[in-house]
């Protein structure tokens, strides 16, 4: 079977791979200022006693630092209701064992924290191998505070604004449907099952349920005793944490998706992924 793929010499895919290498090292470099814009934010110092589960018993968010004055902190979608944790986060925090340990010798810890309770996080780092910490949010406002907590009422009246941008209401009958923002609306297959109800049924909830947690990163940094919220991003701001996409943009076919692919990976096996299929949360 012929490719369909432009093809060329040697010396064609030389002069195209030089015109790329240009765009790369623009994007480098853009990538490199956007950096240095996110640490000129302005700190925003936190008053509130926000109280987090962890292993150690009951602690207040500036005992995540662990002796560090940088924090990260991934909010892990994984509700209380929730069996097991999103397979998008899941498939981010695969990544975390292996860097997390170079972080915490930059003097930056690594955390993820999610509301489900401590005793069901634990179960499912020992399902999947996990050594990086987790925290139980479960008993405070830390979830709602930084945006990736939202209520039934908001779902409903149309109060929901993630990644500072406002959703749509979600009425109750229609539950079914994708609510996290209009690419995951663009991924949903006709006469198909969304791609968001896919997800939540791996965490054996149903959409609404599944989609009042949200994903995100946070930064904080710790000063003289002082906590301050440095930065957050959401949705698309977290590809560059997906650390399988990173590898997929430079395979010859890129993501090369239709829907949902990915599943938790002890479960691969049991249900092994369609040959094309997108990513999750907008």
């Amino acid at each position: 079977m012929t490719t369909t793929h432009t093809t060329g010499t040697r010396e064609q895919w030389l002069a195209a791979r030089l015109d790329l290498l240009a765009a790369e090292k623009e994007h480098t470099r853009r990538s490199d200022e956007l950096a240095l814009q996110r640490q000129a934010l302005p700190w925003v110092r936190i008053d509130k006693a926000y109280t987090l589960d962890t292993e150690a018993g009951k602690v207040p968010l500036s005992e995540l630092f662990q002796g560090r004055s940088q924090l990260l902190v991934y909010h892990f979608m994984f509700g209380p209701d929730y069996e097991a944790g999103c397979p998008s986060c899941s498939m981010i925090a695969d990544g975390f064992d292996g860097f997390a340990v170079h972080l915490a010798h930059h003097d930056t810890m690594l955390w993820a924290v999610s509301r489900a309770p401590l005793a069901k996080l634990q179960a499912f780092r020992r399902r999947m191998g996990w050594r990086f910490p987790w925290a139980s949010s479960f008993a405070s406002d830390f979830n709602a505070d930084f945006n990736v907590l939202f209520t039934e009422q908001q779902q409903r009246a149309g109060g929901i604004e993630y990644n500072w941008r406002r959703e749509a209401p979600m009425p109750v009958e229609e539950a079914h449907e994708p609510l996290a923002g209009k690419t995951v609306q663009e991924w949903r297959l006709r006469g198909e099952e969304g791609p968001v109800a896919q997800l939540a049924a791996m965490t054996t909830t149903d959409v609404a349920t599944y989609t009042r947690e949200r994903p995100g990163v946070s930064a904080f940094v710790l000063e003289d005793g002082v906590v301050y919220h440095t930065y957050s991003s959401y949705s698309r701001g977290l590809d560059g944490l997906w650390g399988a996409y990173q590898w997929l943009d430079r395979a010859p076919k890129g993501r090369n998706e239709s829907g949902i692919w990915w599943r938790h990976r002890d479960a691969y096996d049991a249900a092994p992924a369609p040959l094309q299929a997108a990513s999750c949360c907008g």
